[in-house]
């Protein structure tokens, strides 16, 4: 295992000499400086664990070095050395940022004490700036924030009540992203250093659900040979994020509610309640009013989780958001299989766009994937991509078939309106009456087949007019 480094800096030099064998003997790497000019230039070129410095220096000051120490290496636990005559000056140190301070004289269980407790905040100030960092990877501006005007709502509405305690119910299709959106909840609020703890109610059975909700105790049933603590307990100080609650039971709803309301849960065989400090987001991709007038969701259950109900729109709802969500997803691929893809081609983004994406973004993350995998080029092609019911499934035609079916229809409407006739036909068309033959041919229409006149009304005829004329 790698020494923590330790810079200390004394301008006695017995005293540095004793410091660096007693630190040594406690398995530090140690630099000594004997003024803080050098301890500045140390702290610039390596990384330390901890600092001790001297608060009294010969010809600096202790607290104007500590100072300095921390902007070079922020979040660096600095602790002070100091005489007790000058205990008020290590206490000022401390509002200023310092870990803590030792009086001389102090022997090697006060110092290790110390120590000991500079690193267990060092390791959680890095592990906090670690989760910080897979959160801004995981959920950060490129991948959470959206161009989309539907996105930018929501995420607004996010923004207000993320920092608050309000249960939330996140609502939206498969592959939508409820879990992300949970997990942006919890890592913009003033839980985000607890615990969250995610639960698939689905894939939990009845019988386990509440042992694994609620924990239990030691010989509450069969093979229980050792308590077992609970999500709601593993979630204390945090966030408890259950997905898909609808497909909870309704004695299990019974339970939850319970728990939900009073935030207190009973282990299974235990005779008391414990208390909890969680908050609670759910999720689901059904109408949960739908399923109250079913009876399959408890009504009052629905109430306590829906205090502040969010909708994700679906991927197809939110188009502006796929270029900037499929070249988020084309970088981590490209970087996991280590194949240099930079982007996609025009045909390929076009052919991205106009799919209907019926599993939203997670559909979307791993159609990238694959194409990434399976690229030969530096850019994605469109072959590599999606395609299968493209314009059914959105309900669209393709432009031409779309303009056609539109000019047969005029065609036949205002030959109808006429009564057959092509010079008044054309007039009213806007065209030449040669280009109307040619229009008439080209659909295999013609005025012998029209004679009848179409219950047509002029006002919505002259605005077809305009449209053709705009064609």
């Amino acid at each position: 295992m790698e020494q923590e480094r330790i810079l200390v800096v004394d301008d006695d030099e017995g005293l540095l000499h004793l410091l660096r064998m007693r630190l040594s003997a406690l398995g530090f790497s140690v630099t000594p400086c004997t003024g803080g000019r050098d301890a500045l230039t140390a702290a610039r070129q390596e990384t330390f664990d901890i600092a001790i410095t001297d608060l009294r220096l010969r010809a600096e000051d202790g607290l104007a070095l500590t100072e300095e120490l921390m902007q070079i290496q922020p979040g660096l636990p600095v602790i002070i050395l100091t005489a007790h005559g000058s205990i008020p000056n290590a206490v000022e140190a401390m509002q200023r940022g310092a870990f803590g301070y030792l009086t001389k004289p102090f022997d090697d269980k006060e110092l290790k004490a110390t120590l000991d407790k500079a690193l267990i905040q060092l390791r959680m100030t890095r592990e906090i700036q670690r989760l910080k960092s897979l959160v801004k990877e995981l959920y950060g501006l490129e991948n959470v924030i959206a161009r989309s005007p539907a996105m930018q709502r929501l995420f607004q509405q996010v923004a207000q009540i993320a920092d608050s305690d309000a249960t939330v119910l996140l609502t939206g299709e498969t592959g939508t992203g409820k879990e992300v959106l949970a997990r942006v909840l919890h890592a913009n609020s003033r839980r985000s250093k607890g615990p969250f703890v995610a639960l698939n109610c689905a894939a939990i059975s009845e019988t386990l659900f509440e042992s694994e909700l609620f924990g239990h105790i030691r010989g509450a049933f069969t093979n229980a040979v050792a308590a077992k603590r609970g999500l709601f307990q593993s979630a204390n100080g945090g966030t408890l994020f259950l997905d898909e609650i609808a497909e909870m039971s309704l004695p299990m709803q019974v339970k939850l509610l319970r728990a939900v309301q009073e935030r207190e849960v009973r282990e299974v065989g235990a005779d008391y309640a414990t208390k909890v400090d969680v908050r609670i987001i759910t999720a689901t991709n059904k109408d949960l009013t739908e399923s109250v007038k079913a009876g399959t969701f408890r009504h009052d259950l629905y109430y306590r989780v829906s205090v502040v109900p969010l909708a994700i729109p679906p991927l197809r709802e939110r188009k502006d958001d796929i270029p900037l969500l499929a070249q988020h997803f084309l970088k981590q691929s490209a970087k996991r299989s280590n194949k240099d893809v930079r982007g996609f081609t025009p045909a390929a983004m076009h052919r991205l766009m106009v799919y209907p994406w019926p599993g939203n973004v997670r559909e979307l993350e791993n159609a990238v994937e694959k194409a990434v995998v399976m690229s030969r080029q530096d850019m994605v092609l469109p072959e590599l991509l999606p395609t299968a019911g493209v314009a059914s499934d959105i309900g669209l035609k393709p432009l031409t078939e779309a303009k056609e079916e539109f000019e047969r229809s005029y065609l036949r409407n205002v030959l109808q309106m006429t009564g057959g006739n092509i010079s008044r036909a054309a007039q009213f068309a806007g065209r030449y009456r040669a280009d109307f033959y040619k229009m008439l041919k080209k659909y295999g229409l013609h005025p012998s087949m029209l004679k009848e006149r179409a219950d047509l009304d002029l006002t919505d005829l002259e605005e077809a007019t305009e449209e053709v004329k705009d064609v």
